[in-house]
């Protein structure tokens, strides 16, 4: 793979550009959002950050007396007096800097905590939709890599930016108090750096995001190695898999080596300026101390002034070029915490349904990227009883949960749970109805006592041992090593796929919601799990109203009713039986599971 087809890898995911993503609107935004929480400690260290950038102006300003009162006046009277005046500079900014970037440093990384933490929970409120299209490497490198970037140049640019701004603000205030002209003639080299510096500005932002891209890229690439490790290794994949992260990783050594460019030039451009202001300042000023029109203390005073000066205009013309980086990092932020989720809470909801409800969906259609899913899908599932969706890959059955659950909304018909459309509820009310079990049990890298309880303090004891017991959960316990407190690994690496779904049924009976789903919970698992998974799955669906997708035909047989699906439609309802007897799709999959099942 070349670093070209590389490109459009990352660049097809990228969220759309926003119009407001200048430095100005930039700057507004995050003061608004989150510096603003801050304002007093901010306050507290701009007085100290004040007090050490004052200090090069007032260090400066004793060149003068240094110089015409002790070195050329010799005066030993002035002597202590001045030597002690430049001490007390340095210590009172060696304090004033050291509790500044104290305040600063907690308020940066508070700060960045804040944006961390509310752009992921922001992602999660967003749309199935968003998260297909952006997968979760590109999106880890959000909330880390990008907010990451923010933190690094958080310091530089707010301690470093403030400080060297007021110590040019004394510096040339006293460049000014010495001479005017002679200011004016070492700044003659300004106008030179000013359109190459916007240039380059916007040269390092394009960049810099470009650099962002492709770490996200990246962060896909390796999302997707770690975790399909097996097939790739089974399909013998690894020479491949490591020549597209090559390509991309050479893409993001030329951005990043064009990135620095940019970042080195600008400084680079304030070496000349100082360069030709220092020169015009020796030819100009050394003639007026030649000619007796001012003292060596006054030229000492502005050469000392202006000589410091342009070494925090060069870590400013620096900063400039890091604040593109960190700008490029901000924009992709405020454009995913711009981002509104299509489905959202009515604008007056009702209260969800209580007691066991009956679902209906009727005459519901649902297409996805132009192909419909479902058909006009219509069917009852009874109130406590079980229902189950069968039907071949495609058929539409998970489209009828993710309707269900309003992860998507039916493009026309209604979808009605106890007699209430699913869209009059609230989101977190309507799916507070619904316990799922699947076939992939979602299991957190923390212990199996917390992936039960999910943060739940109110569960006692007895509870917790009851839902055990009903969910065989305790019947393996006795084998780990520290029981319940045993740490069920990455993606619950730890345990055997029974055992997940062990897990994943206690804790849906600790959820004690009104509606079970469950899909393809058995699927996976060999015979003698299965027979243990089924159990609890029918002491869990008891006094619930249950919908099951299901390919194996045995385990739905006893269910109450069977909906046939194929194509987004539904073709046949009925009980096993009934359906068997009909002799028509479901006895054609029947027959054809029965055959697929016999010894060959």
């Amino acid at each position: 793979m070349s670093a070209d087809s590389s490109n459009s890898d990352v660049t097809e995911t990228q969220p759309p550009r926003t119009a407001s993503g200048n430095s100005r609107h930039l700057l507004v935004w995050l003061g608004r959002n989150y510096l603003w929480r801050y304002r007093w400690q901010i306050s507290i260290a701009l007085v100290f950050m004040i007090l050490e950038g004052s200090m090069f102006g007032f260090l400066s300003y004793m060149m003068k007396p240094m110089f015409d009162d002790v070195l050329v006046g010799g005066s030993r009277a002035a002597l202590f007096g001045v030597g002690m005046a430049i001490f007390a500079i340095f210590a009172v900014r060696a304090i004033a800097s050291i509790l500044q970037k104290v305040v600063l440093t907690r308020v940066s990384q508070l700060t960045v905590a804040d944006i961390r933490n509310d752009l992921l929970a922001h992602l999660m409120t967003l749309d199935g939709s968003f998260h297909q299209k952006y997968g979760p490497g590109y999106l880890m490198q959000r909330v880390e890599g990008d907010v990451d970037s923010i933190n690094k140049v958080w310091r530089i640019l707010i301690t470093g930016a403030g400080r060297d701004v007021i110590a040019l603000v004394s510096l040339f205030g006293v460049a000014l108090g010495m001479d005017w002209r002679w200011t004016l003639v070492a700044m003659i080299g300004v106008p030179i750096m000013v359109a190459p510096s916007i240039v380059l500005q916007r040269y390092v932002r394009k960049y810099a995001r470009r650099a962002r891209d492709i770490s996200a890229g990246l962060s896909t690439r390796l999302n997707e190695v770690f975790h399909g490790i097996v097939p790739i290794k089974l399909n013998r994949l690894e020479g491949y898999q490591a020549a597209r992260y090559k390509a991309l990783t050479k893409e993001r050594i030329r951005t990043t080596v064009a990135s620095s460019l940019g970042q080195s030039a600008i400084p680079g451009l304030i070496d000349i300026m100082s360069g030709i202001g220092i020169l015009g300042v020796l030819i100009y000023g050394g003639g007026e101390i030649i000619s007796g029109q001012k003292t060596v203390g006054d030229f000492m005073a502005f050469f000392t002034a202006i000589g410091l000066a342009f070494e925090p205009l060069r870590r400013l013309g620096a900063i400039s070029g890091t604040w593109q980086i960190a700008a490029a990092s901000i924009e992709r932020i405020k454009e995913l915490l711009d981002m509104q989720p299509e489905l959202r809470d009515p604008p007056h909801p009702l209260p969800a349904p209580q007691g066991v409800p009956e679902i209906v969906l009727d005459d519901v259609a649902l297409s996805y990227s132009g192909s419909a899913v479902l058909r006009g899908t219509s069917f009852t599932a009874e109130a406590g009883k079980t229902t189950a969706l069968v039907g071949a890959s495609g058929a539409g059955k998970s489209t009828v949960f993710n309707v269900l659950t309003r992860l998507v909304d039916p493009e026309t018909g209604a979808v009605t749970i106890g007699g209430m459309g699913t869209d009059a509820m609230r989101l977190a009310d309507l799916r507070g109805m619904f316990s799922v079990v699947s076939q992939d049990a979602l299991l957190f890298e923390d212990s199996l006592r917390e992936n039960i309880l999910l943060g739940r303090e109110d569960v006692s004891e007895e509870q917790l041992q009851e839902v055990l017991e009903a969910a065989h959960v305790s019947d393996f316990l006795p084998r780990l090593p520290q029981g319940l407190d045993s740490p069920a690994g990455t993606r619950g690496s730890n345990l055997s796929g029974g055992q997940r779904q062990r897990v994943a049924i206690a804790r849906a009976l600790l959820r004690d919601t009104p509606i079970l789903l469950l899909d393809e919970a058995t699927s996976a698992l060999d015979a003698a799990s299965e027979q243990v998974v089924q159990a609890a799955l029918d002491r869990l669906s008891t006094g619930r109203t249950t919908l099951v997708i299901a390919h194996r035909l045995s385990t739905i047989r006893n269910a109450d009713k069977i909906v046939v699906m194929d194509a987004g439609r539904v073709v046949e309802q009925g009980t096993h039986d009934e359906l068997i007897a009909r002799e028509g799709a479901y006895a054609r999959l029947h027959a054809m599971q029965f055959e697929d099942e016999q010894p060959g």
